[in-house]
Parts: C-alpha cells; sequence; structure tokens
C-alpha cells in the first residue's frame, strides 16, 4: 500500500522533518509567539507526532485528537499564545507534510496515484480536526480564566476584609 509506505517514510525522517519545521515555526511571523517555548519543547511535540503518524492517521480516534490538541491548547494559552499562532503552525505542518509527500515520486502508476491521495486525505482531516480541537481548546480556557477571575478577586476581597 502506497500510502503505508510514504506514512513509514514520514516516520522514518521525523527528526529531519521536525527540525525543518520547528525552524520554520520559529522564524515565521505568523507564528512569534511560538518562540515564548523552547526548541525543545517545540521539536519534541513535533518529533513526537511525526515518528508516531501512522497511529494518528490510521488508529487514533477522534477522542484521542480531541483530548491531544485541547491539552496542547490548554498549555499553549496558558503559556499567553495566540490561538491564531498556534493554528498557523498546524497549518505550516499540514503543508510541510504534503510538500514532503509529494516530492517523493512514488507515482508511476494509478494505484500509486490514488495511495497519495487517499493518505492526502487522511493528513487533511487529521490536521483538520487538530484545529478545529485547538480552537475549542483555547475557548474552553477562555471560559474557565473567565470564570476564575470574578472568583479570585472575591477572595481578595473577602480576605482583605478581615485584615486587621
Amino acid at each position: 500500500m502506497v500510502a503505508l509506505r510514504l506514512i513509514r517514510l514520514i516516520e522514518t525522517h521525523s527528526e529531519q522533518i521536525a527540525r525543518t519545521l520547528a525552524t520554520r515555526i520559529r522564524t515565521s511571523p505568523k507564528t512569534a509567539q511560538l518562540q515564548k517555548i523552547s526548541e525543545s519543547e517545540l521539536l519534541t511535540g513535533l518529533q513526537e507526532l511525526l515518528l508516531h503518524m501512522s497511529e494518528w492517521l490510521l488508529s487514533k480516534t477522534d477522542n484521542d485528537i480531541e483530548q491531544r490538541y485541547q491539552q496542547i491548547a490548554a498549555r499553549r494559552a496558558s503559556q499567553g499564545i495566540a490561538l491564531a499562532d498556534s493554528c498557523w503552525a498546524i497549518v505550516m505542518t499540514k503543508e510541510y507534510l504534503w510538500d514532503f509527500i509529494q516530492k517523493q515520486g512514488f507515482l508511476r502508476n494509478p494505484i500509486e496515484l490514488y495511495g497519495e491521495m487517499e493518505l492526502l486525505a487522511l493528513v487533511d482531516q487529521f490536521f483538520d480536526r487538530a484545529l478545529c480541537y485547538m480552537a475549542e481548546g483555547y475557548s474552553q480556557n477562555q471560559v474557565s480564566t473567565e470564570i476564575a477571575a470574578p472568583r479570585k478577586k472575591q477572595r481578595e476581597f473577602n480576605a482583605a476584609a478581615f485584615v486587621p
């Protein structure tokens, strides 16, 4: 199966792809706020995704993707990174993988072309869901923060009222 062969190629080259992506993400003006996180954190996250790409595309459930990207969203929001920057990082990753897949030159016959199209559809579906769950995670974090802020102010007021 061509799609599986291409996925394995991504996994085999995961370190090189992750380094290239990390550099692009850290130097792009669209993802400037991601410079707030360490290069090693960004690189580790990319490598984990790419090294296990076959699992993410073929066996992980929608709930797995939701959980992963809502956790990432909560962490990024707590680090003061804008949703747009996180979304652009996902888009840049998706686009780079599309380019990587298309440059592999496996296309010799209609079956291989179909395999590549099948893989690109899986990549699209995965990253589209990751984007949506990332946005949901940021929204949930914002709601939690908005609820917590008045409660914190009330606790501070109550504590100040009891200070002699």
